[in-house]
Protein backbone atom coordinates (compact mmCIF):
# COMPACT_ATOMS: atom_id res chain seq x y z
CA UNK A 1 0.00 0.00 0.00
CA UNK A 2 1.09 3.57 -0.62
CA UNK A 3 1.45 6.04 2.22
CA UNK A 4 -1.73 7.76 1.11
CA UNK A 5 -3.65 4.47 1.05
CA UNK A 6 -2.43 3.59 4.56
CA UNK A 7 -3.52 6.99 5.88
CA UNK A 8 -6.88 6.83 4.10
CA UNK A 9 -7.60 3.38 5.55
CA UNK A 10 -6.69 4.62 9.03
CA UNK A 11 -9.05 7.57 8.61
CA UNK A 12 -11.92 5.27 7.64
CA UNK A 13 -11.31 3.09 10.69
CA UNK A 14 -10.96 6.07 13.02
CA UNK A 15 -14.72 6.64 12.93
CA UNK A 16 -15.36 3.04 14.01
CA UNK A 17 -12.66 3.14 16.67
CA UNK A 18 -13.98 6.41 18.12
CA UNK A 19 -17.22 4.71 19.21
CA UNK A 20 -15.79 1.30 20.11
CA UNK A 21 -16.90 0.15 23.54
CA UNK A 22 -14.35 0.21 26.33
CA UNK A 23 -14.61 -3.54 26.90
CA UNK A 24 -13.82 -4.23 23.25
CA UNK A 25 -10.83 -1.87 23.22
CA UNK A 26 -9.48 -3.52 26.35
CA UNK A 27 -9.94 -6.99 24.85
CA UNK A 28 -7.93 -5.91 21.80
CA UNK A 29 -5.18 -4.48 24.02
CA UNK A 30 -4.92 -7.64 26.08
CA UNK A 31 -4.73 -9.65 22.85
CA UNK A 32 -1.89 -7.40 21.64
CA UNK A 33 0.03 -8.01 24.88
CA UNK A 34 -0.39 -11.79 24.49
CA UNK A 35 0.67 -11.61 20.85
CA UNK A 36 3.85 -9.69 21.67
CA UNK A 37 4.79 -12.23 24.32
CA UNK A 38 4.13 -15.11 21.92
CA UNK A 39 6.31 -13.48 19.26
CA UNK A 40 9.23 -12.84 21.62
CA UNK A 41 11.72 -15.13 19.90
CA UNK A 42 10.90 -13.72 16.46
CA UNK A 43 11.15 -10.16 17.77
CA UNK A 44 14.54 -10.88 19.33
CA UNK A 45 15.76 -12.41 16.08
CA UNK A 46 14.63 -9.35 14.12
CA UNK A 47 16.24 -7.08 16.68
CA UNK A 48 19.52 -8.99 16.45
CA UNK A 49 19.48 -8.34 12.69
CA UNK A 50 18.93 -4.63 13.26
CA UNK A 51 21.75 -4.47 15.80
CA UNK A 52 24.10 -6.33 13.49
CA UNK A 53 23.48 -3.75 10.78
CA UNK A 54 23.55 -0.70 13.09
CA UNK A 55 26.73 0.71 11.60
CA UNK A 56 27.66 4.17 12.79
CA UNK A 57 25.25 4.24 15.73
CA UNK A 58 26.59 5.47 19.07
CA UNK A 59 26.51 3.13 22.05
CA UNK A 60 23.65 5.12 23.56
CA UNK A 61 21.59 4.76 20.37
CA UNK A 62 22.35 1.03 20.27
CA UNK A 63 21.04 0.85 23.82
CA UNK A 64 17.78 2.46 22.68
CA UNK A 65 17.56 -0.01 19.82
CA UNK A 66 18.39 -3.17 21.77
CA UNK A 67 15.68 -5.54 23.01
CA UNK A 68 15.95 -8.43 25.44
CA UNK A 69 13.54 -10.68 27.35
CA UNK A 70 13.05 -8.07 30.07
CA UNK A 71 12.35 -5.22 27.65
CA UNK A 72 9.90 -7.26 25.60
CA UNK A 73 8.04 -8.28 28.74
CA UNK A 74 8.00 -4.61 29.82
CA UNK A 75 6.57 -3.73 26.39
CA UNK A 76 3.79 -6.31 26.75
CA UNK A 77 3.14 -5.32 30.37
CA UNK A 78 2.85 -1.71 29.29
CA UNK A 79 0.06 -2.68 26.89
CA UNK A 80 -1.71 -4.57 29.68
CA UNK A 81 -1.32 -1.54 31.93
CA UNK A 82 -2.89 0.71 29.29
CA UNK A 83 -5.84 -1.68 29.11
CA UNK A 84 -6.35 -1.28 32.86
CA UNK A 85 -6.53 2.52 32.69
CA UNK A 86 -9.83 4.42 32.71
CA UNK A 87 -11.24 5.09 29.25
CA UNK A 88 -11.08 8.86 28.64
CA UNK A 89 -13.52 8.78 25.72
CA UNK A 90 -17.00 10.00 26.60
CA UNK A 91 -15.95 11.57 29.89
CA UNK A 92 -17.96 14.71 30.64
CA UNK A 93 -15.47 17.34 31.82
CA UNK A 94 -18.02 20.12 32.46
CA UNK A 95 -21.72 20.75 32.10
CA UNK A 96 -24.06 23.64 32.75
CA UNK A 97 -27.55 24.93 31.89
CA UNK A 98 -28.20 28.28 30.22
CA UNK A 99 -31.13 30.59 31.20
CA UNK A 100 -32.96 29.51 28.03
CA UNK A 101 -32.86 25.87 29.17
CA UNK A 102 -30.05 24.65 26.87
CA UNK A 103 -27.95 22.00 28.59
CA UNK A 104 -24.30 22.20 27.49
CA UNK A 105 -21.74 19.46 28.11
CA UNK A 106 -18.03 19.22 27.28
CA UNK A 107 -17.20 15.65 26.31
CA UNK A 108 -13.83 14.00 25.65
CA UNK A 109 -13.40 12.69 22.09
CA UNK A 110 -10.45 11.23 20.15
CA UNK A 111 -8.15 13.46 18.10
CA UNK A 112 -8.83 11.23 15.08
CA UNK A 113 -5.79 9.89 13.21
CA UNK A 114 -2.39 10.42 14.78
CA UNK A 115 0.80 10.12 12.75
CA UNK A 116 3.92 9.22 14.73
CA UNK A 117 7.44 9.42 13.32
CA UNK A 118 10.05 7.91 15.61
CA UNK A 119 13.66 6.81 15.63
CA UNK A 120 15.58 3.81 16.97
CA UNK A 121 13.27 2.65 19.78
CA UNK A 122 11.18 -0.37 18.73
CA UNK A 123 9.14 -0.36 21.95
CA UNK A 124 7.51 2.83 20.65
CA UNK A 125 5.64 0.71 18.09
CA UNK A 126 3.74 -1.10 20.84
CA UNK A 127 3.45 1.88 23.19
CA UNK A 128 1.91 4.15 20.57
CA UNK A 129 -0.46 1.52 19.18
CA UNK A 130 -1.76 0.76 22.68
CA UNK A 131 -2.26 4.38 23.74
CA UNK A 132 -4.03 5.28 20.51
CA UNK A 133 -6.30 2.24 20.72
CA UNK A 134 -7.24 3.09 24.32
CA UNK A 135 -7.98 6.73 23.46
CA UNK A 136 -10.05 5.81 20.39
CA UNK A 137 -7.52 7.16 17.87
CA UNK A 138 -6.34 5.48 14.71
CA UNK A 139 -2.59 5.80 14.17
CA UNK A 140 -0.06 5.67 11.36
CA UNK A 141 3.41 4.55 12.48
CA UNK A 142 6.65 5.38 10.71
CA UNK A 143 9.74 4.14 12.54
CA UNK A 144 13.40 4.67 11.69
CA UNK A 145 15.54 2.53 9.42
CA UNK A 146 17.76 1.39 12.32
CA UNK A 147 14.88 -0.59 13.88
CA UNK A 148 12.91 -1.53 10.78
CA UNK A 149 12.99 -5.32 11.19
CA UNK A 150 12.15 -5.09 14.90
CA UNK A 151 9.31 -2.67 14.18
CA UNK A 152 7.89 -4.82 11.40
CA UNK A 153 7.78 -7.93 13.60
CA UNK A 154 6.21 -6.06 16.53
CA UNK A 155 3.68 -4.51 14.17
CA UNK A 156 2.78 -7.93 12.75
CA UNK A 157 2.06 -9.15 16.30
CA UNK A 158 -0.15 -6.11 16.87
CA UNK A 159 -2.00 -6.47 13.55
CA UNK A 160 -2.62 -10.19 14.08
CA UNK A 161 -4.07 -9.51 17.53
CA UNK A 162 -6.39 -6.77 16.26
CA UNK A 163 -7.65 -8.94 13.40
CA UNK A 164 -8.05 -11.86 15.79
CA UNK A 165 -10.46 -9.75 17.85
CA UNK A 166 -12.57 -9.04 14.77
CA UNK A 167 -11.48 -5.45 14.19
CA UNK A 168 -9.61 -4.02 11.23
CA UNK A 169 -5.83 -3.73 11.63
CA UNK A 170 -6.01 -0.69 9.34
CA UNK A 171 -6.72 1.28 12.53
CA UNK A 172 -2.98 0.90 13.18
CA UNK A 173 -1.20 1.73 9.94
CA UNK A 174 2.49 1.01 9.40
CA UNK A 175 4.78 2.64 6.83
CA UNK A 176 7.76 0.46 5.98
CA UNK A 177 9.34 3.03 3.66
CA UNK A 178 12.18 4.25 5.87
CA UNK A 179 13.46 6.86 3.43
CA UNK A 180 13.05 10.54 4.16
CA UNK A 181 10.53 10.57 1.32
CA UNK A 182 8.38 8.12 3.30
CA UNK A 183 8.22 10.60 6.17
CA UNK A 184 7.67 13.53 3.81
CA UNK A 185 4.68 11.79 2.21
CA UNK A 186 3.12 11.14 5.62
CA UNK A 187 3.53 14.80 6.52
CA UNK A 188 1.46 15.83 3.47
CA UNK A 189 -1.57 13.67 4.38
CA UNK A 190 -3.52 16.37 6.19
CA UNK A 191 -6.69 15.16 4.50
CA UNK A 192 -6.47 11.95 6.54
CA UNK A 193 -4.05 12.59 9.44
CA UNK A 194 -5.24 15.03 12.11
CA UNK A 195 -2.01 15.53 14.05
CA UNK A 196 1.57 14.29 13.85
CA UNK A 197 4.01 13.65 16.70
CA UNK A 198 7.78 13.40 16.12
CA UNK A 199 9.54 11.25 18.69
CA UNK A 200 13.28 11.64 18.38
CA UNK A 201 16.05 14.17 18.28
CA UNK A 202 16.13 17.83 17.39
CA UNK A 203 16.77 17.10 13.71
CA UNK A 204 13.59 15.04 13.42
CA UNK A 205 11.57 17.69 15.24
CA UNK A 206 12.80 20.43 12.89
CA UNK A 207 12.12 18.29 9.81
CA UNK A 208 8.55 17.57 10.92
CA UNK A 209 7.81 21.19 11.85
CA UNK A 210 9.17 22.37 8.50
CA UNK A 211 7.23 19.88 6.37
CA UNK A 212 3.98 18.97 8.15
CA UNK A 213 0.71 20.21 6.67
CA UNK A 214 -1.20 19.19 9.82
CA UNK A 215 -0.76 20.31 13.45
CA UNK A 216 2.33 19.02 15.27
CA UNK A 217 2.72 18.06 18.91
CA UNK A 218 6.47 18.46 19.37
CA UNK A 219 8.09 15.65 21.31
CA UNK A 220 11.79 16.37 21.17
CA UNK A 221 14.94 15.61 23.13
CA UNK A 222 15.70 16.75 26.65
CA UNK A 223 18.49 19.03 27.87
CA UNK A 224 17.58 18.37 31.50
CA UNK A 225 18.92 20.34 34.48
CA UNK A 226 19.30 19.73 38.19
CA UNK A 227 19.92 22.72 40.46
CA UNK A 228 21.51 22.01 43.85
CA UNK A 229 20.39 24.81 46.17
CA UNK A 230 22.55 26.11 49.02
CA UNK A 231 20.24 24.41 51.56
CA UNK A 232 20.29 21.04 49.81
CA UNK A 233 20.92 17.71 51.50
CA UNK A 234 24.18 17.05 49.66
CA UNK A 235 24.00 13.28 50.09
CA UNK A 236 20.58 13.35 48.46
CA UNK A 237 21.90 15.57 45.69
CA UNK A 238 24.75 13.14 44.91
CA UNK A 239 22.35 10.18 44.94
CA UNK A 240 19.75 11.89 42.73
CA UNK A 241 22.31 13.42 40.38
CA UNK A 242 24.10 10.13 39.76
CA UNK A 243 20.83 8.33 39.11
CA UNK A 244 19.54 11.02 36.78
CA UNK A 245 22.65 10.92 34.61
CA UNK A 246 23.96 7.37 34.86
CA UNK A 247 20.95 5.06 35.12
CA UNK A 248 20.25 5.27 31.38
CA UNK A 249 22.07 8.17 29.70
CA UNK A 250 20.54 7.55 26.26
CA UNK A 251 17.03 8.58 27.34
CA UNK A 252 15.55 12.04 26.90
CA UNK A 253 14.91 12.37 30.66
CA UNK A 254 18.57 11.81 31.60
CA UNK A 255 20.37 14.64 33.36
CA UNK A 256 22.66 16.76 31.16
CA UNK A 257 23.32 19.90 33.25
CA UNK A 258 24.19 20.24 36.94
CA UNK A 259 23.83 23.73 38.45
CA UNK A 260 25.35 24.27 41.89
CA UNK A 261 24.91 27.21 44.25
CA UNK A 262 28.22 28.99 44.80
CA UNK A 263 27.77 28.88 48.60
CA UNK A 264 28.13 25.08 48.67
CA UNK A 265 30.19 24.51 45.52
CA UNK A 266 33.53 24.05 47.30
CA UNK A 267 32.05 21.40 49.59
CA UNK A 268 29.65 19.70 47.18
CA UNK A 269 31.50 19.54 43.87
CA UNK A 270 34.36 17.27 45.00
CA UNK A 271 31.79 14.89 46.48
CA UNK A 272 29.51 14.66 43.44
CA UNK A 273 32.32 14.75 40.87
CA UNK A 274 34.14 11.96 42.67
CA UNK A 275 31.04 9.77 42.56
CA UNK A 276 30.43 10.52 38.88
CA UNK A 277 34.04 10.07 37.77
CA UNK A 278 34.25 6.78 39.63
CA UNK A 279 31.38 5.50 37.47
CA UNK A 280 33.00 6.61 34.21
CA UNK A 281 31.14 9.88 33.65
CA UNK A 282 32.88 12.54 31.57
CA UNK A 283 32.61 15.96 33.21
CA UNK A 284 32.82 19.42 31.69
CA UNK A 285 32.16 22.66 33.46
CA UNK A 286 32.65 26.37 33.94
CA UNK A 287 35.94 27.93 35.11
CA UNK A 288 34.71 28.12 38.73
CA UNK A 289 33.84 24.43 38.75
CA UNK A 290 37.18 23.48 37.18
CA UNK A 291 39.05 25.51 39.77
CA UNK A 292 37.41 23.46 42.51
CA UNK A 293 37.75 20.11 40.70
CA UNK A 294 40.70 20.25 38.26
CA UNK A 295 39.72 16.92 36.65
CA UNK A 296 36.78 18.66 34.98
CA UNK A 297 37.31 19.67 31.34
CA UNK A 298 36.51 23.28 30.54
CA UNK A 299 33.09 23.41 28.86
CA UNK A 300 32.40 24.96 25.47
CA UNK A 301 29.31 27.14 25.04
CA UNK A 302 27.50 24.38 23.14
CA UNK A 303 27.94 21.93 26.05
CA UNK A 304 25.36 23.88 28.05
CA UNK A 305 22.70 23.53 25.36
CA UNK A 306 23.08 19.99 24.07
CA UNK A 307 21.79 16.56 24.95
CA UNK A 308 24.88 14.42 25.55
CA UNK A 309 23.25 10.96 25.09
CA UNK A 310 26.05 9.44 27.16
CA UNK A 311 27.70 9.31 30.58
CA UNK A 312 28.53 12.99 30.39
CA UNK A 313 27.53 15.95 32.52
CA UNK A 314 28.16 19.69 32.32
CA UNK A 315 28.49 21.71 35.54
CA UNK A 316 27.90 25.40 36.14
CA UNK A 317 28.22 27.34 39.39
CA UNK A 318 25.38 29.86 39.93
CA UNK A 319 24.63 32.64 42.38
CA UNK A 320 21.24 31.37 43.56
CA UNK A 321 17.85 30.15 42.36
CA UNK A 322 17.15 33.19 40.21
CA UNK A 323 20.30 32.65 38.13
CA UNK A 324 19.64 28.91 38.01
CA UNK A 325 16.12 29.42 36.68
CA UNK A 326 17.33 32.00 34.14
CA UNK A 327 19.95 29.56 32.80
CA UNK A 328 17.43 26.72 32.58
CA UNK A 329 14.91 28.84 30.70
CA UNK A 330 17.64 30.13 28.35
CA UNK A 331 19.36 26.81 27.60
CA UNK A 332 16.81 24.07 28.33
CA UNK A 333 14.36 22.30 26.05
CA UNK A 334 11.26 22.61 28.29
CA UNK A 335 11.48 18.91 29.12
CA UNK A 336 12.40 18.00 32.73
CA UNK A 337 14.27 20.08 35.29
CA UNK A 338 14.71 19.71 39.04
CA UNK A 339 15.90 21.26 42.27
CA UNK A 340 17.40 19.72 45.40
CA UNK A 341 16.55 21.93 48.37
CA UNK A 342 15.31 22.04 51.97
CA UNK A 343 13.92 25.54 51.42
CA UNK A 344 10.21 25.51 50.61
CA UNK A 345 10.32 29.08 49.28
CA UNK A 346 13.14 28.15 46.87
CA UNK A 347 11.24 25.05 45.76
CA UNK A 348 8.06 27.04 45.15
CA UNK A 349 9.95 29.74 43.24
CA UNK A 350 11.63 27.09 41.08
CA UNK A 351 8.36 25.26 40.37
CA UNK A 352 6.58 28.49 39.35
CA UNK A 353 9.38 30.00 37.28
CA UNK A 354 10.91 27.07 35.35
CA UNK A 355 9.28 26.77 31.93
CA UNK A 356 9.30 22.99 31.57
CA UNK A 357 6.77 20.24 31.04
CA UNK A 358 7.94 18.47 34.21
CA UNK A 359 9.50 20.10 37.28
CA UNK A 360 11.01 17.96 40.06
CA UNK A 361 11.63 18.86 43.69
CA UNK A 362 14.06 16.49 45.42
CA UNK A 363 13.66 13.72 42.84
CA UNK A 364 15.36 12.41 39.70
CA UNK A 365 14.37 13.68 36.26
CA UNK A 366 14.34 10.04 35.11
CA UNK A 367 10.73 9.74 36.26
CA UNK A 368 9.46 11.65 33.21
CA UNK A 369 7.92 8.60 31.62
CA UNK A 370 4.39 7.46 30.89
CA UNK A 371 4.84 4.22 32.83
CA UNK A 372 6.20 6.04 35.89
CA UNK A 373 3.37 8.60 35.72
CA UNK A 374 0.79 5.81 35.72
CA UNK A 375 -0.13 6.02 32.02
CA UNK A 376 1.18 2.53 31.17
CA UNK A 377 3.31 4.10 28.43
CA UNK A 378 3.55 7.39 26.59
CA UNK A 379 3.33 8.42 22.98
CA UNK A 380 6.03 11.01 23.63
CA UNK A 381 7.11 13.79 25.96
CA UNK A 382 5.62 17.04 24.72
CA UNK A 383 8.00 19.97 25.10
CA UNK A 384 5.57 22.56 23.76
CA UNK A 385 2.53 24.29 25.26
CA UNK A 386 -0.19 23.23 22.80
CA UNK A 387 -2.00 20.94 23.04
CA UNK A 388 -0.41 19.18 26.04
CA UNK A 389 2.89 19.14 27.96
CA UNK A 390 4.95 16.35 29.47
CA UNK A 391 4.20 12.64 29.01
CA UNK A 392 1.32 12.06 26.59
CA UNK A 393 -1.01 9.37 27.90
CA UNK A 394 -4.54 8.44 26.84
CA UNK A 395 -6.18 11.56 28.27
CA UNK A 396 -3.69 13.83 26.51
CA UNK A 397 -4.61 12.19 23.19
CA UNK A 398 -8.14 13.55 23.33
CA UNK A 399 -9.91 16.76 22.50
CA UNK A 400 -13.31 17.98 23.63
CA UNK A 401 -16.54 18.76 21.88
CA UNK A 402 -19.65 20.48 23.09
CA UNK A 403 -22.91 18.55 23.16
CA UNK A 404 -25.90 20.92 23.47
CA UNK A 405 -29.33 19.50 24.41
CA UNK A 406 -32.48 21.50 23.98
CA UNK A 407 -36.24 21.26 23.63
CA UNK A 408 -36.83 23.26 20.49
CA UNK A 409 -35.07 26.50 21.48
CA UNK A 410 -34.29 28.96 18.72
CA UNK A 411 -32.07 32.04 18.73
CA UNK A 412 -33.90 35.34 18.30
Amino acid sequence: MTVEQICKAAKEQSFELAVLETEKKNAILRAIARSIRAAKDDILQANAYDLAHADGLSESMKDRLALNDKRIEAMAQGVDDVAALPDPIGQVTAEWTRPNGLKISKVRVPLGVIGVIYEARPNVTADVAALCMKSGNAVVLRGGKEAIESNKRIYRAIAEAIEGEGFSAAAVGFIDDVSREGSAQLLKQDGYVDVVIPRGGDGLKKFVLANATMPVIASAGGNCHLYVDKTADTDMAVHVGCNANLSRPSTCNALEQLLVDMEIAAEFLPKVCGALLEKGCRLTGCAEAKEIVPEIALAEDEDYRKEHHDKELTIFVVGGEEEAVARINANGTCHSDGIITRDKAAADYFARKVDSGCVYINASTRFTDGFEFGFGAEIGISTQKLHARGPLGPEQLTSEKYVVRGEGQIRI
